[in-house]
């Protein structure tokens, strides 16, 4: 595991350059009739789909290709939220989560300037998830670094979490937490004591399979986290070369995930969290999907 966080804009750009040397027919689609489809609703981030296409045309591009839902940037709550939601309803898209991430204004923060930015963030992401129809906001509640003591973080990004629960509550959008590769919440066991300390069902678990590959399995994790896990992020990675890679090239054991969600009770989305692609790219990264949690 690294010795300093990375951020989510750093991550997912090691994650383009690693996918861009993969090579589609390595693992080739059948027709959808050919094949079975994912015990759950699987789903495609945002940011990941053609850049050049129209709001309509990248819903339709990841309809087309097989996704259930799409999970969104933390776009201002106006009226070009409105319009993609009126979109997504159109074609048959559930915008299921907004990922609001978390890292340059952590709850975690020493400087109370930085915490009243980072509420004010969140409030708009959770604002922006009522528009779109979203369950959920993803949130990474706190940094470790030399200037903030793990006890700090856990305390501090927990008192003030609990100051956003009443707008969370009634707008009815969960917070979902993720454990991500920022020296916090480092077992799955403290993840559920962190979750279960909120004493509120609006608190849950965001689980990422590929950010716990580097120190940990994946499936101990699900087991561990329960029912606690509403949703979840697909990534894969190659411990011995230390390497993002597409989903099924790398170390995840994806039979034991895929048997680990089941015994939990897991219902929600399963959402890629890979480099942008066109369109060939997304149907195999579909097939993909349809194939590892069958």
């Amino acid at each position: 595991m690294p010795n300093r966080a990375v951020s989510r804009r750093t991550f997912l750009s090691n994650a383009a350059m690693t996918a861009a040397g993969l090579t589609i027919l390595s693992m080739p689609s059948r027709s959808a009739s050919a094949q079975a489809k994912s015990a759950f609703p699987k789903a495609v981030i945002w940011g990941m789909l053609p850049e050049e296409l129209t709001d309509e045309d990248k819903i339709k591009l990841a309809k087309s290709c097989g996704f259930d839902g799409i999970e969104m940037p933390p776009l201002p709550p106006d009226d070009h939220a409105k319009e993609i939601a009126d979109l997504a309803k159109a074609h048959g898209m559930k915008m299921h989560s907004v990922i609001y991430g978390g890292w340059q204004a952590p709850m975690s923060h020493p400087d109370p300037a930085k915490i009243d930015q980072g509420k004010a963030e969140i409030e708009n992401a959770l604002r922006l998830a009522k528009i779109l129809g979203a369950d959920n906001i993803l949130l990474v509640p706190a940094v470790v670094n030399e200037e903030v003591r793990y006890v700090e973080a856990y305390e501090r990004s927990q008192k003030n979490i609990k100051t956003l629960l009443p707008l969370a509550k009634e707008l009815n959008v969960t917070i979902a937490i993720e454990e991500v590769w920022n020296e916090f919440l480092l077992s799955p066991i403290e993840f559920a004591k962190y979750v279960d300390e909120f004493n509120d069902p609006i608190v849950q678990a965001y689980f990422d399979v590929g950010n716990v590959v580097a120190f940990g399995y994946p499936q101990d994790w699900i087991r561990t986290l329960g029912k606690r896990i509403v949703k979840v992020h697909l990534k894969d990675f190659k411990k011995k070369e230390r390497e993002w890679v597409n989903l099924g090239d790398g170390s995840v054991n994806w039979p034991e995930v895929r048997k680990a969600l089941g015994e939990v009770g897991f219902t929600g989305f399963c959402t890629a969290e890979l480099a942008s692609g066109d369109e060939a790219y997304h149907k195999d990264l579909a097939g993909r999907i349809d194939r590892l949690l069958a």
